[in-house]
């Protein structure tokens, strides 16, 4: 399945890697897409705080100001700042209307549907999407209705302030997402679901925590949300980014990942690669046990190892440098450690989606 956006078409299953602020840590846009990176997720919330969604605009919006000509989906910032709301209630309110919170500057901001798709076209998104309240994990069903019913009507709103947005332009509309809420409740997964079927959205996320109490996978709540959402369209399994949940999600349907994992690790010494039997990509079975481990660089084992990371990848770290070039580096500390071992797990993991697709 091809996603069509404005700067170009995503194949699905896809992993787009958190560009939070606007930056993939230690790469550049060179980088990503030697490592065959298809697009990029950034949040609105923390570039409203800095450089500030104005000067993102001046700059002809955050493709401009990455240097990036490949899809950007905007995160709402709902979820950091009721994040931030949790940890200190002090810090701000949820209205019926939107959110009032105090940024870490100092300043006060108005959250609402309307401001929220306002920013995400100033960021010039190829897809975003719309605010909606997220609940904890301890959620109890009160909550979650009540959080089913502000995000459905928050999403009624943002989707009138982008079709209000698209009327002013006449360049090629982005794409507008909705997030299911419902906490663990499958009835209200479903109820939520059925609604913002009705506004025609553009696809769908999974909304709130997709792990149970003993930090495992929520298979069941996590089926039941793919199932409720309409085939065709991206499938957002949002946040979630272990291998294994990847592809225990490919299989209920989810299509579309994104995920701090891969490069927050290789700035922490953990590097994944496939299973060192396999003699190229196609070996790999991704359903298998054991199909990949982590290999950290820092173990004294690799210090004198002159073999690449994986001799199944093609990214610049495992086609010019060694293991204990790379052990080397880290062990030093040198920034170029941290370049390479981003370029390989996000390489590993845009090599996981190809096996993915091959096995769709």
């Amino acid at each position: 399945m091809d996603w069509r956006l404005s700067h170009g078409a995503v194949r699905l299953p896809a992993f787009f890697p958190d560009g939070t602020r606007a930056v993939v840590r230690c790469v550049d846009s060179l980088d990503l897409e030697s490592s065959r990176v298809p697009g990029i997720v950034i949040n609105t919330y923390h570039l409203m705080t800095h450089p500030g969604v104005s000067v993102v605009k001046a700059m002809g919006g955050a493709h401009s100001l990455m240097g990036w000509d490949r899809p950007i989906l905007t995160d709402s910032g709902g979820f950091q700042v009721f994040s931030l709301i949790r940890e200190n209630p002090k810090r701000g309110a949820v209205r019926p209307d939107g959110v009032r919170f105090t940024r870490e500057d100092g300043g006060a901001v108005n959250l609402t549907p309307e401001s929220c798709v306002r920013m995400q076209f100033a960021l010039g998104a190829d897809a975003m999407m719309c605010l909606d309240e997220c609940t904890d994990l301890e959620a109890s069903r009160e909550t979650c209705e009540r959080s089913v019913e502000r995000t459905v009507r928050w999403a009624k709103a943002c989707r009138e302030e982008f079709e209000r947005q698209v009327s002013q332009r006449r360049t090629k509309p982005p794409l507008l997402l909705g997030i299911i809420q419902g906490g663990a409740y499958p009835d209200l997964r479903r109820q939520c679901a059925d609604a913002l079927k009705a506004l025609k959205l553009d696809g769908y996320g999974f909304g709130g925590w997709p792990l149970d109490g003993g930090g495992r996978l929520d298979t069941d709540i996590l089926r039941v949300t793919a199932d409720a959402m309409l085939d065709g369209l991206p499938k957002y399994a949002m946040g979630l980014g272990m291998p294994e949940a990847i592809v225990a999600c490919v299989d209920m349907g989810y299509n579309l990942f994104d995920c701090v994992v891969p490069t927050r690790e290789a700035r922490h010494n953990r590097l994944y690669i496939y299973n060192e039997q396999a003699e190229c990509l196609t070996d790999i079975d991704p359903r298998a046990d054991g199909f990949y481990r982590r290999l950290y660089p820092l173990d004294e084992e690799y210090w004198r190892d002159p073999r690449p990371l994986s001799s199944v990848c093609d990214c610049l770290c495992c086609r010019r440098y060694s293991r204990a070039y790379l052990s080397h580096l880290y062990r030093i500390g040198d920034p170029l450690a941290y370049r390479l071992g981003t370029m390989h797990n996000l390489r590993f993991y845009t090599q996981l989606m190809e096996l993915l697709r091959r096995d769709g």
